[in-house]
């Protein structure tokens, strides 16, 4: 993809085609403050530059019929949400449809250079399968603080060796395409946004929960990153002022106490300590404990499992409760690989936030999970790469 929109209009219409699917040009003269004549101009030169085709007639409205636009149909974004012990993979069309998805089991510890060769892999493979010739843009998301502008992370806890790695600036050279790199939760709140649950809401919380924790903060429709690209990062709250160490250097952060590897710490514990005959029995079996064994232990009634996911969601809700405060959202999607704990997690962290929040912020304010599961960031991926492409030059 060598176009790119000459000015705002041309943007403006790029993305309504992307995020409303086909359209004539009627209606999307109905959206945008254009008169018809220049409608028909940024029309046709965006029809010149390929990057929207002619798609038939639309329905009449009356008069002449009007052509249908469309995306063209031979774009494609890669979206890759790199996670802390997992990656996704996928490829979409220029509406963010997901055409092929791959996940593999990854450990982020690893290091960039061993990390990037898998998804590298895995994009390979997706290509190979006949989906995309190439890739137009891609989009990646890193499970750490990320320097937006230049697409580099910043000391991320959880990611020994890549402080300072070029990503944005390896996987270009690498894929041959544009690329553009975020945190891994802002990516799920766009992915959401655009295809999921926040479909129609401008204001925003997506909380991430999985190996560590963060928070995609969406206002206005736009994600706030802050002044230097660490917003949202809720997982190194104190939740207990002597409490345990984090991998970020302090003492009782969130994620120190609840996140997918606390949580496991914590069963494995309860197990050796014999509180839990189900997870003792599962720690036998497989050598070592996850969330998932929480929530299988949790899902048959073990009383331990049940008590370990209240307790992180009411410490999760806790610090949800006074985000809630601050920012007065519309709405809070709780996603990540620990929401496999399902309806006991988000009954604690509700509980909390109800109890906590003023009555004022939370009385029309649904706390849900989110609904594209391991989609959402490669949705988001897909659809962080769209915006800088479907940007003026």
């Amino acid at each position: 993809m060598t176009a790119r929109p000459a000015n705002a209009h041309q943007a403006r219409l790029l993305r309504l085609l992307r995020d409303g699917g086909p359209n004539s040009r009627a209606q999307l003269g109905d959206q945008v403050d254009l008169s018809r004549s220049k409608l028909a101009v940024e029309v046709d030169r965006l029809l010149e530059t390929g990057l929207v085709v002619a798609d038939g007639l639309a329905a009449s409205r009356g008069g002449r019929r009007s052509h249908n636009i469309r995306l063209a149909p031979n774009l494609r974004f890669l979206g890759v949400d790199i996670g802390a012990t997992s990656v996704d993979v996928a490829v979409t069309n220029a509406e963010l449809e997901v055409l092929g998805h791959i996940n593999q089991p990854m450990d982020v510890r690893e290091g960039p250079v061993a990390v990037f060769e898998q998804v590298l892999a895995m994009a390979a493979k997706l290509r190979a399968s006949g989906l995309a010739e190439g890739f137009d843009g891609a989009g990646i998301g890193v499970p750490g603080p990320v320097r937006f502008p230049e697409g580099v992370p910043v000391a991320p806890p959880i990611m020994p060796g890549w402080d300072g790695f070029p990503v944005r600036e390896a996987l270009s050279q690498e894929l041959g395409c544009p690329v553009m790199v975020d945190n891994d939760v802002n990516l799920m709140a766009m992915g959401e946004q655009h295809a999921g649950v926040a479909r129609s809401v401008a204001d925003f919380l997506c909380v991430k929960i999985g190996t560590g924790i963060g928070c995609g903060i969406v206002v206005g429709g736009e994600v706030y990153r802050g002044t230097t690209g660490s917003a949202g990062d809720i997982g190194h709250i104190q939740v207990e002022p002597e409490g345990r160490p984090c991998a970020c250097g302090n003492k009782g952060c969130l994620e120190a106490h609840f996140s997918g590897a606390a949580l496991a710490r914590d069963a494995q514990e309860a197990a050796h300590q014999g509180r839990s005959p189900e997870l003792g029995a599962r720690l036998e079996a497989a050598g070592a404990l996850t969330a998932a064994d929480v929530a299988a232990a949790a899902a048959a009634g073990d009383p331990t499992a049940l008590d370990l996911i209240r307790a992180g969601g009411n410490r999760t809700g806790q610090v949800i409760a006074g985000l809630v405060s601050f920012f007065n959202p519309g709405l809070v999607v709780i996603g990540g690989g620990v929401t496999g704990l399902g309806h006991t997690l988000l009954a604690a962290i509700r509980t909390q936030v109800y109890r906590q929040s003023l009555p004022l912020a939370t009385g029309n304010l649904p706390i849900v999970l989110g609904e594209l599961g391991p989609t959402a960031g490669v949705t988001g991926g897909a659809r962080l790469i769209s915006d800088h492409l479907f940007s003026p030059a």
